[in-house]
């Protein structure tokens, strides 16, 4: 991908609103609203983001923005929150260790967390000159299958990928899978959402049918919406890089060479990769984002800096797993292949 060619895009000529900006880490925690809202603990463990509102219930009439003091977001009127699971390493005994994750590119410092983006048009179309409507107070979603186990299961998800990373910068080439070999720089997640609307639900029982893909092509070629979810939306995207480094000695790999990486659900194949969203941008700042010449640093939105990101956290709700030292079994008892 054309990653130097973006960075140069965002120094030189920036003309309309792509976003791309950094949040910290808030909390690891076995929480998870959406899925399972007033559930503690939840079945799995959560690497989450955003305000520190955030709790096991996010009623759909929550006001983020009052009721948060802080956001490990860059632009300090995003108090969305933005969650994945947690990858973890299976040495060669059978015992577990929670992957860190690690600052993208461009945002050195930044505690962990993860990288997101709103586009009005794909990410290498530098015009980004498409008109699109910004998510509403009281919007969420949700992308991915938790139970997905092969190619076939979760191909109904466009770009839901993984890289191995070479370096910081690289970006391709995108698999559906878990990387089969180890990774010099890392392992990096990458979730694009739908960003078509039904232009009148919030959310949906399953979290994902009041938004869809393009009727054909994609977001990237400019595919139009369905009838059925006529709304254009911007699309969300989030990069999570996870620092695989240590984990490199093929000698604490599995004795079959298959490659080590879980999930926290104890998925090893990578296929049931998926994330959450829940919106909570103040006013209507993301709207005034998107329809102004804004690429990372935005004139019309404040920002923070790193020290402040990274000082915004939570205690865990969830006490009982040990998320930092090597465990028998994953959070919640969950096992490799479950």
């Amino acid at each position: 991908m054309k990653w130097h060619s973006l960075t140069a895009f965002a120094l030189f000529a920036p003309s309309h609103a792509l976003i791309r900006f950094p949040c910290a880490q808030l909390v690891v925690d076995r929480l998870d609203p959406l899925v399972n809202p007033g559930l503690i603990p939840s079945p799995h463990l959560h690497q989450i983001v955003g305000g520190n509102s955030f709790n096991a219930t996010m009623d759909p009439s929550k006001d983020m923005p009052a009721e948060s003091t802080c956001t490990t977001c860059q632009f300090s009127e995003d108090f969305s929150n933005y969650w994945t699971a947690v990858l973890y390493f299976k040495a060669r005994n059978g015992t577990y260790k929670r992957v860190p994750q690690m600052p993208n590119s461009g945002f050195d410092g930044v505690n962990g967390g993860m990288t997101v983006y709103y586009m009005q048009d794909g990410l290498y179309n530098f015009q980004q000159n498409s008109k699109v409507t910004a998510f509403k107070p009281g919007f969420r979603m949700y992308i991915g299958d938790v139970n997905a186990r092969n190619k076939e299961d979760m191909q109904r998800f466009r770009q839901l990928t993984y890289t191995c990373l070479q370096d910081i910068n690289t970006r391709d080439p995108q698999i559906l899978d878990f990387p089969q070999q180890p990774c010099p720089y890392g392992i990096m997640t990458a979730l694009r959402f739908p960003t078509c609307w039904d232009g009148k639900n919030l959310d949906s029982a399953d979290h994902m049918s009041h938004m869809a893909y393009p009727e054909s092509g994609t977001f990237e070629t400019g595919g139009p919406c369905p009838a059925s979810h006529p709304v254009r939306m911007g699309q969300l995207f989030y990069e999570v890089n996870w620092d695989t480094r240590k984990f490199n000695n093929k000698a604490d790999w599995p004795e079959d060479g298959s490659q080590p990486f879980v999930w926290s659900f104890g998925d090893v194949t990578g296929y049931g990769n998926h994330g959450d969203y829940v919106f909570g941008w103040k006013d209507d700042s993301l709207q005034r984002a998107m329809d102004s010449p804004c690429y990372i640093n935005c004139p019309t939105l404040k920002t923070q800096n790193t020290q402040a990101m990274n000082k915004c956290s939570m205690q865990r709700v969830v006490t009982e797993d040990d998320i930092d030292g090597w465990v028998e079994t994953l959070p919640g008892g969950m096992v490799a292949g479950m």
